[in-house]
């Protein structure tokens, strides 16, 4: 598969601010770093994702692989829960990642990150990068000189080359000459350029902030901190939820005794989670504070293998039907050494991935497909002390089990990322917008723009009528305000699929022209069948 033309994401991302779709949270303080806010468009445009996701799982499930329709019951849990909720599931014990310290800087960075954060967002890596050839070898050690006094002292003080070029580049020969005929891989030769000390401590790893030191990987726990009540102590210590998922497992028991619900059956929930991310980064797609769409699908166990495959493949169809079809969606199947602990025994694990700017050739996860056998409900029931009275009794089967479960977990934020990505269109020879958003009708943040060709004759008022028309069914604007071409331009980069424009010849054959964002096409349709127009186009 051969990778299409990478967006710029730097324009995404000024669209996005310029037009009202994401800003960053707090920004006239300075922001904050991994918290971001939804303005007007991006609201909207998040809403219609997760509505579509309600509507299609919960509301009007379809049929499964036994050919019934799913039963989806949905819940909403606290964000903060009983902290044995997380020793059980176990994200006190081990959910956190293995962090660096700047020994110069103080600067964490995540271990298992740092080579990509380096290549993809780290200004003197890209720089220094210019100033060799590390597929040949070719070590230009005057030009370094001059990189290491001139600008790596701006973008890299404490980078080992900057400090002290003249041992740094010694140590690089010497390994260059001791093996001419194995040169050092990039990866190698930047670990040169870090060290000042080769035989006192070995080759060092680079700060991505300074080029400083980085010392050795500790675990830093993911989880928000926080106390319930007066006492500020241990005792009273609560954490933000990391996902959403636990709040449904422990409800599970609550779901079966006040439903009319048996396996397989599913429990669904939206919701925001929180994790410290030490190194969030690439806009909305890694963030400290985020939104997901968590479905878990209770199933007796010898059905896993049936049902995977079906929610698999299910998951991977829906992404395309909200406007991701085409070769930036993948369907990748883990590998059995990437398997999370709960799905080492199951039927597998799957995510739908997405080519973002950032990741591209690369892809970014979307939504994870797993199956997690029976290791929540089983952790719960032995952690509140009820162990096997737990297990649920399938009437149909006679028979006492923990079902197992299939867990599609989606993110919202990083859905609508990948809808703001997929839908940026630049137009450098269209007239009016220089870039649209070519988003799915159901997706559009508004359907449809209302607007008189001028400002007078009657035309002001049927646009109005219109609009509150309209409005009872879809989001619309109305606007009357600059040339026509400029309104048009607007409702482009908004991503609205059609306009209508209220005309002379309204005033006499009561039709409107229809104009079509994608090919900038026009129609005349009948003022009184535009709502069955949008109907047909949407889905009303």
């Amino acid at each position: 598969m051969t990778a299409p033309t990478t967006k710029n994401m730097d324009d995404i991302v000024a669209l996005a601010r310029r037009r009202g779709f994401i800003w960053q949270s707090s920004e006239i303080y300075g922001g904050i770093n991994g918290f971001w806010d939804y303005g007007p468009l991006g609201a909207l445009l998040k809403k219609n994702l997760k509505d579509a996701w309600w509507t299609d799982i919960i509301e009007c499930p379809p049929d499964g692989p036994d050919g019934h329709p799913l039963q989806m019951v949905p819940v909403d849990c606290t964000i903060i829960m009983n902290p044995k909720v997380w020793v059980a599931s176990g994200h006190v014990g081990t959910f956190a990642d293995p962090m660096r310290k700047c020994k110069r800087c103080g600067h964490f960075v995540r271990a298992d990150h740092l080579w990509d954060i380096l290549a993809q967002d780290c200004k003197w890596f890209d720089n220094l990068l210019q100033e060799f050839t590390p597929v040949t070898g070719e070590v230009d050690s005057p030009r370094l000189m001059k990189w290491a006094k001139g600008k790596g002292k701006k973008l890299a003080p404490n980078l080992a080359l900057v400090r002290n070029p003249e041992v740094t580049l010694s140590w690089l020969a010497q390994r260059i000459n001791g093996q001419p005929d194995a040169p050092p891989e990039l990866r190698e030769m930047v670990r040169y350029f870090a060290t000042e000390q080769l035989h006192a401590e070995g080759l060092q790893d680079p700060c991505p902030v300074c080029g400083g030191e980085l010392d050795e990987p500790r675990p830093f726990t993911l989880m928000f901190e926080s106390h319930a009540g007066l006492s500020q102590n241990d005792d009273n210590k609560v954490y933000l939820r990391p996902e959403t998922a636990q709040g449904i497992f422990t409800q599970f028991w609550n779901v079966v005794d006040t439903s009319r619900v048996r396996v397989p059956f599913g429990i669904a929930q939206q919701g925001k989670a929180f994790r410290n991310e030490v190194t969030p980064r690439n806009f909305t797609f890694r963030s400290r504070e985020f939104e997901q769409m968590e479905i878990e699908f209770f199933i007796h166990p010898s059905e896993a293998d049936q049902w995977y495959a079906w929610w698999r493949d299910s998951r991977f169809q829906w992404w395309q039907d909200v406007g991701l079809a085409g070769e930036n969606l993948i369907l990748r199947e883990h590998d059995k050494d990437e398997l999370a602990h709960y799905a080492k025994e199951g039927a597998g694990t799957s995510d739908v991935e997405y080519r973002f700017p950032f990741t591209a050739p690369g892809f970014g996860e979307l939504e994870g497909v797993a199956h997690r056998t029976d290791f929540d409900l089983r952790q719960h029931a032995e952690h509140c002390g009820k162990g096997e009275k737990m297990r649920y009794f399938d009437q149909e089967k006679n028979e006492r089990y923990f079902p197992h479960v299939i867990e599609p977990s989606a993110g919202a934020d990083r859905g609508t990322l990948a809808l703001l990505c997929e839908a940026y269109t630049p137009t450098p020879d269209r007239s009016g917008s220089k870039a649209i958003m070519k988003f799915t009708p159901r997706m559009a943040p508004i359907k449809a723009g209302i607007f008189p060709l001028v400002n007078k004759d009657g035309m002001p008022e049927i646009a109005e009528k219109l609009y509150k028309q309209l409005r009872r069914k879809y989001v619309v604007q109305t606007d009357a305000k600059q040339s026509i071409g400029k309104r048009y331009a607007r409702m482009d980069e908004a991503g609205t699929p059609y306009c209508f424009t209220i005309d002379g010849d309204t005033l006499t054959d009561q039709t409107v022209t229809v104009r079509e964002r994608d090919t900038a096409g026009q129609e005349r349709v009948a003022l009184d069948r535009i709502e069955a127009f949008l109907d047909e186009k949407i889905g009303g």
